[in-house]
């Protein structure tokens, strides 16, 4: 929707599983024609953006390898970077070019009708090239996503990977624990979540999120997300325990060390 806006791209077709969300999106005029065939819809394509689960890229590349023109760019928007890139090494033919890519924005809400063009505006992008990734692939993939207002980052995929099990990941992982936490507690006759306010809603919106999605990130990054979580676990046992003693003084240092870090991302 973003490129169509700047006048960057000619033809987009769009892949999926779902007819609905495909008629709608041709109707919002956000795609030119559609298939459920991913076959069909690389033939003669200039650039491919895979948009699947994390676990479902390989299998896809699988399917499209064959019909992909010679100097095709293939790119995704996964959260996991690590695995998809030394996949796509293997996969995908000798002339056709991967450029990992991440958009690091986005809502807990699917399908069509949660998009819209500015979504990208203001955010940061990260692409993960490798020693052997096609410079003009790199340089046309960079210029797609600033042209879709993004701030593009070049990283290294395994870092890549370490950082956003540690700032996406974990979050995630701690707001479905913390939605199923508070929805098993069975001290009443009635469920308690309907009690919540604010600040619940607030801290667990991301659990609305793709069930599918986020097993398969947690999956392909798994060594990096449990990392994360065991130093959680250690980061909540610390505070379980001042609690429990009663030991107001470091409860304090533990909020206000947490409050600082809150504030300094948000007044940025």
């Amino acid at each position: 929707m973003a490129l169509r806006k700047k006048g960057m791209v000619g033809e987009i077709v769009g892949v999926g599983r779902s007819i609905p969300n495909l008629e709608l999106a041709a109707k919002l005029d956000v795609i030119d024609k559609f298939t459920t065939d991913p076959a069909a819809g690389a033939i003669g394509a200039d650039l491919v953006v895979i948009a699947t689960p994390v676990a479902s890229m390989a299998e896809m590349m699988k399917k499209i390898a064959p019909y992909l023109k010679e100097g095709a760019i293939v790119t995704d928007v996964g959260s996991v970077k690590g695995a998809i890139t030394r996949e796509a090494k293997g996969l995908l033919p000798t002339g056709v070019h991967f450029v990992g890519g991440h958009p690091i924005a986005g809502t807990e809400e699917s399908g069509v009708c949660a998009a819209f063009p500015a979504l990208f505006e203001k955010h940061r992008c990260i692409l993960t090239p490798t020693v052997k990734t096609d410079k003009e692939a790199l340089k046309k993939i960079k210029e797609i996503w600033e042209a879709a207002g993004s701030e593009v980052i070049l990283m290294d995929a395994e870092k890549h990977d370490s950082i956003l099990a540690a700032v996406s990941h974990l979050p995630h992982v701690i707001a479905y624990s913390l939605v199923n936490t508070v929805d098993d507690v069975k001290d009443f006759e009635e469920s308690i979540l309907k009690y919540s306010a604010g600040g619940f809603r607030d801290f667990t919106r991301i659990a609305s999120s793709s069930p599918e999605m986020w097993r398969d990130i947690c999956l392909l990054n798994r060594e990096a997300v449990i990392d994360m979580i065991t130093r959680f676990e250690k980061s909540l046992s610390r505070l379980k325990r001042y609690i429990k003693e009663s030991d107001g003084h470091e409860i304090f240092k533990e909020f206000d060390k947490s409050k600082k870090a809150r504030d300094s991302i948000v007044k940025k």
